[in-house]
């Protein structure tokens, strides 16, 4: 038995992360039960238990500003309806390559003010935030 085990833990080990996640998904719903619960302790286990792991979904976004783009004064404009900032300090932050413009917003939120930005005639960047 041990034998077996052991052929099952090498061809497991061979496994794509890809194949791996359609295994638990396989395994999931031939025994009716999720593997999202256990993953805290099967994470120790090696590959196959990180495979198992859900992604998260980012739920916070920061916007930066790449460029101003040719209407600066609308970029600054816009900058400071969604930041509350002074002339001065939207004036630096348009300027300013990967200015992060707002941070740690929802989703709609972030897309949002990078429609506005846009509109403006920036270049917006939308990411994750950390």
């Amino acid at each position: 038995m041990a034998k077996d085990l052991e052929k099952i833990v090498d061809q497991l080990s061979e496994l794509s992360v890809l194949e791996a996640s359609e295994l638990v998904k396989m395994l999931e719903e031939k025994w009716g039960v999720s593997a999202a619960a256990p993953v805290a302790v099967a994470a120790a286990a090696g590959p196959v238990a990180e495979a198992a792991a859900p992604v998260e979904e980012a739920t916070e976004f920061d916007v930066f500003i790449k460029d101003p783009g040719p209407k600066k004064i609308e970029t600054i404009k816009v900058i400071r309806v969604l930041t509350s900032l002074g002339l001065v300090e939207a004036k630096q932050m348009a300027e300013t390559a990967n200015s992060k413009v707002v941070a740690s917003v929802s989703k709609e939120a972030a897309a949002d003010a990078k429609s506005k930005l846009e509109a403006a005639g920036a270049a917006v960047e939308v990411k994750p935030a950390e």
